[in-house]
């Protein structure tokens, strides 16, 4: 089974914190996102996995150096979507790529796709959900209808792309090379040839793109308080809604409220944090509040 990772993203909404460190690396409960999805893809029998990356993609390829069974693709230029991936075919090897976005948390099964898009039988099978704020492709009869279609909802239900894709390399041949160019495109382009792109509805799972820091900070509150399914692969002792990496590193009089999680940090003394995420290597000052933020430096 092979995998891409597709990393290679500015993050503007994240902005300033992607001036720091490139979004997919942003870590989950003091570890790295884009750690994570590998970990979670090998489980799933992925023993061969692309990973692109262009804006500081120094910091990742130096994350993912020695990592068995993972070969980064660096990229010069902005190549978008369809263009990472027609740039990474010949890694490819006959048989169906699964897709997905290396910044997304989610509990999607990744084998449950893979097996469906073999089932199937169509070039494409895509991983889709009924999410409001991002429903913009109709579906039909599971079959992917329309890109393009946002308020006839004659020609079908509008579903949200979670970004998990199930692939035939040939699909990636007709994408010029070394051009920016969007998957979603080639997908327009198979509709109107008459080939079928299925859908597979994964409604029963959680998901978030982690887009803004609101959902960052969101997806940490509802890991630390039990109401968002936690990896396996995030492992905390205390199992509390406070996660500190270094005990050592706390100032006397620290004050934790609601939740918090911070990483190999200094707080100074008689700080109050609450419903905060602080990265390793940032500095608190002594008698500071920190509430609803996130603290990079």
């Amino acid at each position: 089974m092979q995998a891409m990772i597709l990393a290679a993203g500015f993050g503007t909404r994240l902005l300033p914190y992607t001036r720091v460190r490139p979004k997919p690396l942003f870590p989950i409960l003091n570890q790295p996102l884009l750690l994570l999805t590998i970990q979670r893809l090998q489980q799933a029998g992925c023993d061969h996995i692309v990973v692109n990356c262009h804006y500081l993609r120094e910091q990742i390829v130096c994350a993912l150096q020695g990592i068995p069974g993972v070969v980064v693709q660096e990229e010069t230029a902005v190549l978008g979507t369809g263009g990472g991936l027609r740039q990474a075919l010949d890694q490819f090897r006959d048989e169906p790529v699964l897709v997905t976005n290396g910044d997304i948390y989610h509990t999607i099964d990744y084998q449950r796709l893979y097996q469906d898009h073999k089932r199937q039988g169509a070039p494409v099978t895509m991983a889709m959900h009924d999410f409001p704020r991002f429903n913009t492709v109709a579906v039909r009869d599971g079959r992917v209808c329309s890109f393009d279609d946002r308020t006839d909802r004659v020609k079908g239900e509008l579903l949200a792309f979670t970004g998990l894709h199930v692939l035939e390399p040939e699909v990636l041949a007709a994408i010029p090379i070394d051009e920016e160019y969007s998957i979603i495109d080639r997908y327009r382009h198979l509709l109107q040839q008459g080939q079928p792109i299925a859908a597979m509805r994964v409604d029963d799972c959680f998901w978030t793109d982690m887009g803004t820091v609101e959902d960052y900070l969101a997806l940490h509150a509802g890991l630390l308080t039990g109401k968002i399914p936690v990896w396996p692969e995030l492992v905390w002792l205390t199992k509390s809604s406070f996660l500190v990496a270094d005990q050592e590193k706390m100032g006397s009089g620290l004050v934790l409220r609601d939740w918090a999680c911070v990483g190999d940090a200094v707080i100074g003394k008689n700080t109050h944090l609450q419903r905060s995420v602080v990265w390793d290597e940032a500095t608190i000052a002594e008698g500071c509040r920190i509430v609803d933020q996130l603290v990079v430096q």
